[in-house]
């Protein structure tokens, strides 16, 4: 009996612990999320293009590299929990550099609201 009294106590708070809340009562994941998600394709042949491709955000004085993890269909992510206004530059050998419009990423209550895109390069 006195141990199901002790569970019944405790119950609550072991509950409570295991769910990341913010003030509002909105339970939040603990990932990190990209803000920027950027797909590079070959404007001729659509094909994907990942290896030797150079993918770089900038937003104000803070630049960042984006990360391929590889993959048949690569996509280069960065800007992880970050907000800004990005201008995105990429370049790959054979390819004309292209720069983008700026990216605006916001967040919600929890994480950054990641933004997608595809850009399309340009065979020199």
């Amino acid at each position: 009996m006195k141990k199901l009294l002790l569970i019944v106590i405790l119950l609550p708070f072991l509950l409570a612990t295991q769910c990341n809340e913010d003030d509002n009562g909105i339970p939040c994941t603990e990932e990190a999320r990209a803000g920027l998600n950027i797909t590079v394709k070959d404007s001729e042949t659509n094909d994907y293009l990942g290896e030797g491709v150079l993918v770089v955000a900038t937003d104000g004085s803070y630049t960042e590299t984006l990360q391929n993890p590889g993959g048949s269909e690569p996509v280069f992510s960065g800007a992880y929990e970050r907000e800004g206004n990005y201008t995105i530059t990429v370049s790959k050998s054979g390819y004309v550099t292209f720069i983008s419009e700026v990216i605006n990423v916001t967040s919600d209550v929890c994480h950054v609201v990641p933004q997608q895109r595809t850009i399309l390069l340009q065979p020199e």
